[in-house]
């Protein structure tokens, strides 16, 4: 296994959620929320939400957010979804990333199920 690039190691699950967030947002990502579930969930601390527009962005969102983390040597613990196209999950262990066909997202109303979560606000810097 490769190690992360010196300027990854020490950054938190939070640096981490905005890159993912930032690359998502470049590519036309839509209704981003990033939660903070620190202390709620036992197995990561943010999750990054979005929707695309059709399967086929939800892959490409997918594909192009694996592609930025594997450049800086963070790998996926687990991804599933992506041949659908209807609902991704992407697992960087500190980072949960959903991406969601616009009508799952509402039907799984993940929001809804983590509401204790606290919403992480993404400054203009890092859209």
């Amino acid at each position: 296994m490769q190690r992360l690039k010196t300027e990854y190691q020490d950054k938190s699950g939070l640096e981490l959620a905005k890159i993912c967030a930032r690359v998502a947002l470049d590519a036309k990502a839509e209704d981003l929320v990033v939660l903070d579930v620190k202390g709620i969930s036992s197995f990561t601390d943010y999750f990054v939400i979005m929707s695309g527009r059709s399967t086929r962005h939800v892959q490409g969102l997918a594909e192009t957010i694996e592609a930025e983390m594997r450049s800086k040597r963070i790998n996926a613990s687990h991804a599933e979804g992506i041949q659908e196209g209807m609902w991704v999950l992407l697992d960087f262990d500190d980072v949960v990333v959903h991406i969601f066909y616009h009508e799952q997202r509402s039907f799984y109303d993940l929001e809804g199920l983590w509401h204790d979560a606290k919403p992480v606000t993404i400054d203009s810097e890092t859209a």
